[in-house]
């Protein structure tokens, strides 16, 4: 990583940051590997099923111990962050990304599988909390947009490459643990290239990055952005699970349902990208919550009622409409925090409340394909719930309260 040449300093005074885009670089290189755990899976799911003799139900829990972890590590992270500054957990946090995968690429048993999933989970858990906390603490607040934007677009990318070639890598390695092991390769790459970041900021944000007391649980804009954040992930977890295995259903190839999926997922990214960029230049958030809501009811719809009409259509609309939801979230979690501890701690009680009820997406739909014999219920539900989440978004008024 190259660093911008650094002045005379004084014995003791903490050595100068780094620039902008290496910073970036650094944050893009762990974001990378957020999403990764939970998309490589869905187009194997069926063969890990069959394989492993597992339910729909009990496959659908390998996307969502992910996100539960999500929720129940996320008030751990701040407390984490505040004994050892949030750059040092985050580079633990990718180590464990790193040792998850590794274990999962050595799944010939159920318990491995779900373990290293597990340490995967907490992993991706507290540096998705903290990762907002660090654009409060070192991005100025005119490039906050753009710097969630790029990191949204870095998660997303990762999930898209893993969604597509999932299946190609499962048949050139020769089994689904090899696909899935693969990916340690990312992961490593996180870990080395966020270790010397987190080297050079460590002596600036030792301590005080943690959330300075407790959830705020009596903040009534504090539970509208967990409410929104709740229901989008919903709508984004679930559909990341169940679209490829969807079109499996109507004829599709395991190849070509994985190909649906990164198109998906790509989506997302132009989206992820935009979306935050445009927040900083509207002082209104609720016209672009609004309108990624109503791409994705209209994606959700789209595939229920014509599912082959326009099936590459449908996936993409869904996916800038859960892309810009999902962004945006991010965002929330900064504009209505006042201060760095502000943000981890409506960070922790929003991924919280956020993960704990999306991670029953994923399960919930698997139950019900288990009852009805398909999935075809799966996206009125999900239609419904997008409209639910517009609702919502109506009351992120611009002068609502912010968090302390």
């Amino acid at each position: 990583m190259a660093y911008l040449p650094e002045p005379t300093r004084h014995p003791g005074q903490p050595r100068p940051l780094p620039s902008f885009w290496t910073m970036v670089v650094a944050l893009l290189a762990v974001a990378v590997n957020l999403r990764v755990a939970i998309t490589s899976v869905p187009p194997l799911i069926d063969t890990i099923s069959a394989d492993l003799g597992l339910s729909h139900a009990m496959a659908g829990v390998l996307t969502a111990l992910p996100v539960l972890c999500m929720g129940l590590f996320a008030p751990l992270a701040g407390r984490l962050a505040e004994r050892a500054g949030a750059a040092v957990v985050v580079l633990c946090s990718a180590v464990g990304i790193l040792l998850g995968t590794i274990a999962r690429g050595l799944g010939d048993n159920v318990a491995l599988l779900y373990l290293g999933t597990f340490v995967a989970g907490v992993g991706i858990a507290v540096a998705s909390t903290l990762l907002p906390q660090l654009v409060k603490i070192f991005f100025p607040p005119q490039r906050m947009g753009l710097v969630t934007g790029l990191y949204m677009a870095g998660m997303l990318g990762g999930a898209t490459l893993a969604s597509a070639v999932a299946v190609p890598l499962a048949e050139r390695l020769g089994s689904w643990q090899a696909s899935l092991g693969a990916w340690a390769v990312l992961a490593l790459l996180g870990v080395l290239v966020w270790a010397p970041f987190t080297v050079r900021v460590r002596a600036r944000h030792v301590r005080g990055e943690g959330p300075h007391g407790g959830l705020p649980w009596r903040s009534l804009t504090a539970w509208t952005v967990a409410i929104y954040l709740a229901l989008q992930s919903w709508c984004f977890y679930s559909s990341v699970a169940w679209l490829a295995p969807s079109y499996v259903e109507h004829g599709w190839s395991k190849t070509a349902a994985g190909y649906l999926l990164a198109a998906f997922t790509a989506a997302q990214i132009v989206s992820g990208l935009l979306g935050p960029a445009l927040s900083d230049r509207v002082r209104d958030m609720r016209v672009l919550l609004l309108v990624s809501a109503a791409l994705g009811i209209v994606g959700s719809f789209g595939i229920y009622l014509a599912p082959l009409a326009a099936p590459w259509v449908w996936a993409f609309v869904l996916g800038l409409g859960q892309g810009a939801a999902f962004s945006l979230g991010l965002v929330l979690l900064v504009h209505y925090a006042r201060t760095p501890s502000a943000t981890a701690r409506l960070s922790g009680m929003g991924f919280l409340v956020c993960y704990l009820l999306a991670s029953f997406g994923p399960l919930a739909m698997g139950a019900v394909r288990d009852r009805v014999g398909n999935l075809t219920l799966t996206w009125p539900i999900l239609g419904f719930v997008g409209i639910a989440q517009a609702l919502v978004a109506l009351r992120l008024r611009p002068n609502r309260a912010k968090v302390r």
